[in-house]
């Protein structure tokens, strides 16, 4: 240090000079304690960090990192690590905690060398190590970009672990028993034969897939997927009825009570002809009718119970439930997926019921692969003949006059239409069109025209009513919230206008637009968006104008919010990932799904040891 003094010009600041073999350099502080002044005196040796600037007055550094040196003290053979803090924690004090237990901790391998040499990897120790203290010549964009041999060994493990995880779980379910229900033919070929419509070649062979798990000892665990609109309750409808057929009971739980009423309007119009009785449950149902509905499921006369949340109340009681058939199953969280379960005992307490869970969200091959490696997938993925491809359309708000145009015409013409809108009421927060206001604001436009309004805050009997008449043609025009985004199936409505979709994810888009298009007509989508848009906005109106494939949508949207949210894993009972990335680490993760099986039937010593130290005791949450 060659000098240190406070200056007042242009204003009160802390300026030192520093000098080395290379020439001198200025530090200057502009927010400083009275005892730096001293601690930074002439004669004292420091080592400064930081960012040097060249200016009018020579180079400087401003606010740099410094540290007073006390006699001979060599430079660090290690890059310095910066790790995430908190206010209180300094980098100097969280440095020697981590360095004091990484020298207590077990680095040694859960993985046999030879396995480890066949990946291309380094040992755990020295890439734990590495990555806390990098040589200084190493390549630092291959560690920001977690690209490094010592980044890959940690995501492979990670990945390893969940894959270890889940297929224990897997095991453990084929270990359990379960209602065997033999495929006899009756109802399901009753059912099949009043359809007004073949099963597409994907439907039949998802069908012989359950059908198969139906039939065998061991509770069935499969996701059924597929594209909005590409027929998957009819297949759930031929379990229900593989089920009945042999005596036993069925749930059917959906998230919304919209859902819930579609699904059950389907199942009763397919089985209560062939004399299976299905009964309605949902928290609107009136005190009488829940009762009598609640009656007929304790006794068993009631075959299949359709609902919502209500289906796993505790009054709630089945004399013989054998399969559970959950919709939309990522919106339920894992208490209430594994409740809807427990109401199936059976005489026998270790049997549990087939669990069947559909998505219309189409999941990614990466996801599937990572988050479902525990479950058997179905995929249905094609739509059924006679289907016509939905237009979609982007429109900005200023051309409003012209999308209401459009929708008188097309009302006029003999169609119907759906005007969706974000919110219900008014928020001066984010200021978008409500469906009060825009309810009101179409009907002063639309005298002419019959409209309707649906939001979740309706009573269950009043959406109920209202949906029934757009079903039947006595609501032309229907405004609503996104509570239309499932289950609502009206053949003659082919025009959709969504208010400030730049607001809403890919999924909810795709969702919404597959209301429209259940019909042999043409259908258009208009997205109707407000300038100006970010560029996050502009990515996915973009993606959802160009693709109207839903997995080719679910893989933009895994890449663009990750696997969190995407199948809300955080109410799933399932550890998220924190080091591997499903967008690039496919060939990762593909290696530990074979790993994974080879340690479980070779080595399940190191596979417990090596669940126990990325998951402890997590892994023992089975997911439901």
């Amino acid at each position: 240090m060659v000098e240190a003094d406070v200056r007042y010009r242009p204003r009160r600041q802390l300026v030192c000079h520093i000098q080395d073999g290379s020439g001198v350099l200025t530090l200057r502080f502009f927010n400083f304690y009275g005892s730096q002044l001293k601690q930074l005196a002439a004669g004292t040796r420091v080592r400064a960090f930081g960012e040097i600037r060249h200016g009018f007055f020579g180079s400087e550094m401003v606010h740099p990192r410094y540290r007073v040196l006390h006699g001979e003290v060599p430079v660090a053979r290690a890059l310095t690590p910066v790790y995430p803090t908190t206010a209180g924690l300094a980098q100097d004090a969280l440095r020697r905690l981590i360095a004091h237990a990484l020298a207590g901790c077990d680095l040694g391998d859960t993985l046999p060398g030879d396995l480890i040499a066949r990946l291309g990897m380094p040992p755990f120790r020295e890439a734990v190590m590495l990555l806390h203290n990098p040589p200084p010549r190493i390549e630092i964009a291959a560690l920001s970009e977690r690209r490094h041999p010592a980044w890959r060994r940690m995501k492979f493990d990670e990945l390893l672990a969940q894959q270890l995880s889940m297929r224990l779980h897997h095991q453990r379910r084929r270990a359990t028993g379960a209602p065997a229900l033999r495929s006899r033919g009756e109802l399901t070929q009753a059912l099949l034969g009043q359809l007004p419509f073949e099963l597409t070649r994907a439907q039949r062979k998802a069908w012989r897939e359950i059908e198969r798990d139906l039939a065998g000892p061991h509770p069935m665990q499969r996701l059924l997927q597929g594209d909005v609109g590409s027929g998957k309750t009819v297949v759930a409808a031929l379990a229900a009825a593989q089920c009945v057929e042999n005596g036993c009971q069925v749930a059917v739980m959906a998230p919304t009570e919209i859902l819930a009423e579609q699904h059950h309007r389907k199942f009763a119009g397919w089985l209560t002809p062939l004399g299976v009785g299905v009964v309605w449950l949902s928290g609107s149902l009136g005190r009488r009718d829940k009762r009598a509905a609640l009656a007929a499921v304790a006794k068993g006369e009631a075959k299949i119970a359709v609902g919502t949340h209500a289906l796993i109340e505790e009054e709630v009681g089945f004399s013989d439930l054998a399969l559970a058939v959950v919709d939309e199953q990522h919106r339920f969280g894992v208490h209430q997926r594994l409740a809807l379960r427990m109401k199936g005992a059976r005489p026998d307490p270790g049997a549990q019921p087939h669990q069947l869970m559909m998505s219309a969200t189409p999941i990614p091959r990466t996801l599937a692969m990572s988050y479902y490696a525990d479950l058997d997938v179905s995929m249905i993925d094609e739509l059924p003949p006679g289907r016509t491809p939905v237009a979609t359309r982007l429109v900005s708000e200023a051309r409003r006059g012209e999308v209401i145009q459009r929708v008188r015409d097309a009302c006029v013409a003999g169609s119907q239409a759906y005007w969706v809108c974000p919110l219900i009421e008014e928020s001066e927060a984010l200021q978008l069109k409500t469906a009060l206001e825009t309810h009101a604001t179409l009907a002063a436009t639309f005298p002419e025209l019959r409209l309707g309004l649906v939001h979740g805050r309706l009573r269950g009997e009043e959406k109920t009513r209202t949906m029934e008449a757009f079903r039947s043609g006595a609501i032309q025009l229907l405004v609503a919230t996104t509570v239309i985004e499932v289950g609502v199936d009206v053949p003659n409505a082919t025009l959709m206008v969504i208010e400030h979709a730049e607001r809403m994810g890919l999924a909810q888009l795709h969702q919404l637009r597959g209301r429209v298009g259940r019909g042999a007509d043409a259908a258009t989508c208009i997205l109707l968006y407000a300038n100006p848009l970010t560029a996050a906005a502009r990515e996915r109106l973009k993606i959802i104008y160009e693709n109207s494939d839903g997995f080719e949508i679910a893989r933009h949207d895994l890449r663009l919010r990750g696997p969190g949210e995407l199948l809300g894993a955080r109410q799933s009972g399932v550890p998220l990932l924190r080091f591997a990335d499903l967008n690039t680490d496919l060939d990762l993760l593909d290696q530990a799904r074979t790993v994974a099986v080879r340690l479980l039937r070779e080595e399940p010593d190191r596979a417990r040891a090596h669940l126990a130290r990325w998951l402890g005791a997590r892994h023992e949450y089975l997911k439901v």
